[in-house]
């Protein structure tokens, strides 16, 4: 079957514009995401170019062929821009004619005149350059856990590739007799690719922000918006994970439960704004005393937890007072204003082969009691006769199998 390529144009027409369409439309139900805006722009401006170039012959070579590569260019220079702004990175307005004004001043040559080839070359050259920045400012991106961000990439570098090869491909494939121009084996393949092309790479651009906005809403219901942390329900649902891996290789683990002293009379005398500040430092102290790879989050207010794995007992405190030191320093000024806040900290060990997170937060929320009873600023580690203690105050019943106990270290820590 043979295919026309005039009816490739026709189509390529209104496929540009209706996905140009359907991308604004996106972005007007999601306008946080700027990026769907320019891709559904670069699309209506490549539908202009392809209507200027569908009038070769009709209308003058500085419309057909001149203005409508400028515009070609135009779009897919603002296709690279809105991969910029994808990953928050400026607008680069030079950049975004530079393409369509080298074009008209290679043009306006007189060596160029008649050097189809030559300006066949620096066409293409101008289109896989725009391409592969796409695919570049995509790549850039990629700590984004995206998916869709790969075939993005490498549709954009294939793309790119097959306009670079478009010079020496037109030397190899044969001409039509009967018109030049629209007869091209070439220009029928490019046609129908980049047909191709525009319809895939426009639903993936879609997908890619689509994704991003299911991330953003599935990262802010794990996250706390104040200190950057895991909330509650990530850090429990993450110590769930983790007691699985336990089980399977059992490691020494600590649990560190954590409460900011008087904070109520800090927010009271500085004001809720300087509170939050201080949230913010306790959790800039906490991050460089403990790993990466520890578990930390912010339980609600101004208490906070953390899990250690393969830590012992020693190690855990010498962790917690760290903390506890560190915070303290970093708070006796903030913002100019003399906060001197700090923390206690309950500790509890466990060496059992199985790992009851909430449990050991229960042990340990004894120990941090009894650091407040003590006159806080202090680690305590959870024995059993200060759980037993709390037991007797009529305080929530704590479990005392086997396991629990062994779990359970003997040691304070002043």
């Amino acid at each position: 079957m043979n295919l026309d390529v005039n009816t490739l144009f026709m189509v390529t027409i209104y496929v540009e514009a209706i996905l140009g369409l359907l991308l604004l439309f996106a972005w007007a139900q999601n306008t946080s995401i700027r990026a769907v805006a320019w891709w559904g722009f670069a699309h209506l401006i490549r539908a202009a170019s392809v209507v200027l170039f569908g009038m070769y012959g009709a209308a003058p070579d500085l419309i057909t062929i001149d203005l409508a590569n400028a515009l070609l260019f135009t779009a897919f220079a603002v296709t690279w821009t809105g991969a910029r702004v994808f990953d928050g990175r400026p607008v680069e307005p030079v950049y975004l004619v530079t393409g369509a004004v080298l074009w008209l001043l290679v043009c306006r040559l007189p060596v160029m005149a008649d050097a189809v080839d030559a300006r066949a070359l620096v066409a293409s050259g101008i289109i896989t350059a725009y391409t592969w920045l796409t695919a570049y400012e995509f790549w850039r991106g990629r700590s984004e856990p995206l998916v869709s961000r790969w075939p993005a990439i490498f549709m954009l570098f294939a793309h790119g590739a097959l306009f670079l090869l478009r010079t020496p491909l037109v030397t190899l494939l044969p001409w039509s007799p009967n018109n030049a121009m629209f007869g091209s084996v070439w220009l029928t393949v490019l046609s129908f690719e980049a047909l191709l092309f525009t319809i895939s790479i426009a639903f993936i651009l879609l997908a890619m922000a689509k994704e991003r906005t299911e991330l953003r809403h599935r990262t802010a219901a794990m996250v706390d918006p104040l200190t950057g942390i895991s909330n509650r329900r990530a850090f429990l649902q993450d110590a769930a994970l983790l007691a699985k891996r336990h089980s399977g290789h059992p490691r020494p683990t600590a649990v560190l439960l954590i409460d900011l002293d008087h904070f109520k009379s800090i927010n009271d005398r500085f004001g809720h704004a300087l509170g939050d500040r201080v949230l913010e430092i306790f959790t800039e102290a906490a991050r460089q005393s403990i790993r990466s790879s520890d578990l930390f989050g912010r339980l609600g207010g101004e208490e906070f937890a953390a899990v250690l794995s393969d830590t012992g007992r020693e190690k855990a405190v010498a962790v917690a007072e760290r903390i506890r030191e560190g915070f303290a320093q970093a708070s006796q000024e903030v913002d100019g204003r003399p906060v001197c806040a700090t923390v206690s900290i309950g500790v509890v060990h466990c060496e059992a082969a199985v790992l009851d997170v909430p449990e050991l937060l229960a042990q340990a929320d004894h120990a941090l009691y009894h650091a407040k009873e003590r006159g806080r600023n202090r680690v305590e580690v959870a024995s059993l006769d200060m759980l037993l203690d709390r037991k007797d105050d009529k305080q929530p019943s704590v479990p005392t199998s086997a396991t629990s106990v062994a779990a359970i270290g003997t040691k304070s820590a002043a």
